[in-house]
């Protein structure tokens, strides 16, 4: 199989990417942006505890919808791989890997806001514990939230890299759209781990700011592989080889 060559498992493939960019949208932008946005107060453990507390349905409502975000990244990672496979599969494999881990690591993030639900359940077990305690240790869970998502960015960061790499090499797409991708996370991935003023930022509800590059991207590459998908086997061909 070559670049030029696209089969039909690769064009199904393409189209569960588009599908899955587009629904992992909806349910990571309302917990990380309106939920926790709505029940966090940056530097102050208490009126965190109380928000969460009072709409605690809502914080778990944010949680299900992380994990529902996750669970189509899976979908969207193995998809991914069967579409640029063809191109480079060592390099496609690696990207997946990548892509894995970082899906782990926000998985293993959320056990932090299962972990404060328990320290503001009131249980009888807690009340040996003064309650501005328990609500400093909460809020101290949730910056592990904000900590394992900036770990898992960079992650994310090296498998969009990658996978924009393919896409560039393959010219399946146009190749500006696979450097916006290689380029975009990593305006919010690298930057919350390296500036340390970011940390105070990511908590506040100018953190669209940072990841609107990777959203616009996701957005536009879901659109574009579910309305043109990829290229006919003799235009990619083309498109590789260029001009005789």
């Amino acid at each position: 199989m070559t670049i030029g060559t696209i089969d039909e498992s690769q064009r199904k493939a393409a189209k569960v990417v588009g599908f899955s960019y587009l629904f992992a949208l909806p349910p990571a932008i309302f917990a990380e942006f309106y939920a926790l946005g709505r029940l966090l107060v940056y530097n102050n453990a208490a009126d965190t505890a109380r928000n969460i507390m009072a709409h605690e349905r809502l914080f778990r409502l944010g949680t299900a919808s992380n994990l529902t975000a996750f669970a189509i990244d899976i979908v969207l990672i193995t998809a991914l791989y069967v579409v640029l496979k063809s191109v480079n599969r060592n390099l496609a494999l690696l990207a997946a890997f990548w892509g894995l881990i970082e899906t782990a690591i926000f998985v293993v993030m959320l056990l932090n806001d299962f972990e404060v639900l328990r320290l503001l359940s009131g249980a009888d077990y807690l009340r040996v514990f003064e309650p501005d305690r328990l609500q400093a240790l909460a809020r101290a869970s949730m910056s592990g939230h904000g900590a394992g998502y900036g770990v898992a960015l960079v992650f994310a960061g090296l498998r969009s890299t990658l996978f924009c790499y393919l896409w560039f090499k393959s010219s399946y797409i146009p190749r500006a759209l696979a450097l916006w991708g290689m380029f975009g996370i990593h305006s919010d991935g690298g930057v919350r781990i390296l500036v340390h003023h970011f940390s105070r930022a990511c908590e506040g509800r100018r953190r669209w700011i940072y990841g609107a590059p990777i959203f616009f991207f996701e957005l536009t590459m879901g659109f574009w592989l579910l309305l043109k998908g990829l290229p006919r086997s003799g235009a990619a061909l083309n498109r590789v080889s260029g001009p005789a």
